[in-house]
């Protein structure tokens, strides 16, 4: 079930919302230092992430799912975001450089046909980070923020799932190990949480991060076995095969 894109808004205008955006774009920036003149696609509700490539890359866009709803983007200067279908993305083949997915793989019904569509968009070079709430972490336990609604993964199940729809799971990387309260002391000491928590109990964290490079020969390995799996009528004696049917 998707979040409501006002509840979305709300939550990264909020102290906590934040907090929890400086941590994970911290992340990001570790995974993906360098994104000069290239192309970013943020995927669901990724704007609170994607400020930091607009002085560096070719282009930046995002598009939010019809599902969710969308909001305008950035507020100063030409809008940036589109509302589209998540499985059917307004993109060419092979226009895209980086895919973020945030808020969007827990919440669509579409996982499989979502994945895909991003493989079909990346370059051949190209990279996709998903975030994710961790399975195990309190934040999937609790529903006062996004991180706490829809699906769960632990490491394991996200990186079999990219594997299974033509990726290859390059990184793993964590976030979020603060618990997700409004105390100010703990907001205050969120880079301390972080520290402790990506050494000694990266289990638990709030969110999964995963980097996955597109598999170049899956396509053609798809295609093939769809050939195969065609079937032929027989044709009577004296006739000509004309092909599959």
């Amino acid at each position: 079930m998707w979040s409501d894109v006002i509840d979305l808004r709300d939550f990264y205008d909020s102290s906590l919302g934040q907090t929890a955006r400086r941590m994970i774009r911290r992340q990001i920036r570790a995974i993906w230092p360098d994104s000069h003149d290239m192309r970013v696609l943020g995927l669901g509700f990724a704007t609170p992430y994607l400020r930091p490539f607009r002085d560096e890359t070719e282009r930046v866009v995002a598009v939010m799912p019809s599902s969710q709803g969308v909001l305008p983007w950035p507020p100063e200067g030409p809008g940036l975001v589109c509302l589209a279908d998540e499985a059917e993305l307004p993109l060419a083949d092979r226009s895209i450089d980086r895919v973020l997915l945030v808020h969007a793989l827990e919440s669509t019904e579409q996982v499989r046909g979502t994945l895909r569509e991003i493989w079909r968009v990346l370059t051949d070079s190209g990279r996709l980070l998903v975030i994710t709430p961790n399975r195990r972490g309190i934040w999937a336990r609790l529903d006062n923020t996004p991180f706490g609604q829809g699906r769960p993964y632990t490491p394991s199940q996200l990186s079999k799932l990219l594997r299974e729809n033509m990726y290859t799971p390059l990184q793993t990387a964590s976030a979020l190990f603060m618990p997700p309260f409004h105390s100010r002391f703990i907001l205050r000491s969120a880079p301390a949480w972080e520290q402790v928590g990506e050494r000694w109990f990266p289990t638990f964290a709030g969110v999964l991060m995963v980097e996955a490079a597109k598999q170049i020969y899956a396509g053609s390995t798809l295609r093939e076995q769809a050939r195969k799996k065609r079937s032929y009528l027989p044709m009577p004696q004296g006739f000509r095969k004309i092909g599959p049917v």
